[in-house]
């Protein structure tokens, strides 16, 4: 199943894409998309729903994040050997795990608005895990029964407040706008093997990333069942997990940041796309 939520934001209602495209109300099956869908049986009811049954909804409304009350957003950094090189990093022994945060959270086509002085914004193409059921000391070989199915993450970074300006990579990470997420959660029944999945994105329509989950360093079983031993992971939570080779930070011969006006465009084998305009800051309400 291919899982949204969909309406202006903060109003979103649950729902599902159809074989046809087309947009599907779940409302009057359950109230949200949120940690309480995730489960085994409650996928599995969503399931046994015939979307005909459903009714369509305007193809044009706003996408959401697809998964309401998120708990945790959780990232894994240099996790494409091709990636750390261009970053001038060294390959990590172990997963690097950091977190954005719950605030940097928006739809998949919403606008990515730059921090105020931002200087150094960059894009990043990810895989992200949506997990199902609690996760903690799980092993790798059932690390993803515990997963609910997967995403679309634009993991975006402001480069100077993640690197220069001293502690952790956190307040690079979590600025407002910055967690894209969708268009959709895929259960993974429907993307199978998580790690053989083609992965892209465009700036201003240039091909900036091209890669494929094959060349992650940790697995997704290897980074559910790694990160569970620190944290316990709770349904809802999502995990990012790197990007490949391509960020502006590792243009040559100069770097290549993000300015008002440009538009990235990215994508994932199965998983959908995103369109994100870039803006200046401004005030956000609410």
């Amino acid at each position: 199943m291919k899982l949204l939520r969909y309406g202006p934001a903060g109003q979103e209602k649950p729902g599902l894409l159809d074989a046809e495209g087309r947009i599907r109300d779940l409302s009057g099956h359950l109230a949200d998309l949120g940690p309480d869908a995730l489960g085994r049986e409650a996928l599995a009811r969503l399931k046994a729903i015939d979307p005909a049954s459903l009714p369509a909804v305007d193809g044009s409304a706003r996408l959401g994040t697809p998964v309401a009350n998120v708990g945790k957003f959780i990232a894994i950094g240099l996790n494409f050997a091709d990636h750390a090189a261009e970053s001038n990093l060294p390959v990590p022994k172990e997963p690097i795990v950091f977190t954005k945060a719950i605030s940097s959270l928006s739809g998949p086509n919403d606008d990515v608005m730059l921090p105020k002085d931002s200087v150094k914004s960059d894009w990043e193409v990810e895989l992200g895990i949506v997990i199902g059921t609690r996760a903690s000391y799980v092993e790798e070989a059932q690390a993803l029964d515990h997963v609910a199915g997967y995403c679309l993450v634009n993991d975006v970074s402001e480069r100077e407040y993640q690197i220069e300006r001293g502690g952790t990579w956190d307040k690079g990470k979590g600025c407002d706008t910055f967690g894209p997420v969708g268009p959709w959660l895929v259960t993974s029944d429907e993307v199978g093997d998580p790690q053989s999945l083609d992965m892209w994105l465009d700036l201003n329509g240039r091909r900036m990333q091209t890669g494929n989950t094959r060349t992650m360093i940790f697995t997704c079983a290897q980074i559910v069942a790694y990160v569970s031993r620190f944290m316990t992971l709770m349904p809802g939570d999502v995990i990012t997990t790197g990007t490949p080779p391509g960020v502006g930070m590792g243009m040559k011969p100069d770097p290549v940041f993000l300015k008002a006006g440009d538009v990235m465009t990215l994508g994932i084998e199965k998983l959908g796309e995103q369109r994100q305009d870039v803006t200046a800051w401004r005030r956000r309400e609410g």
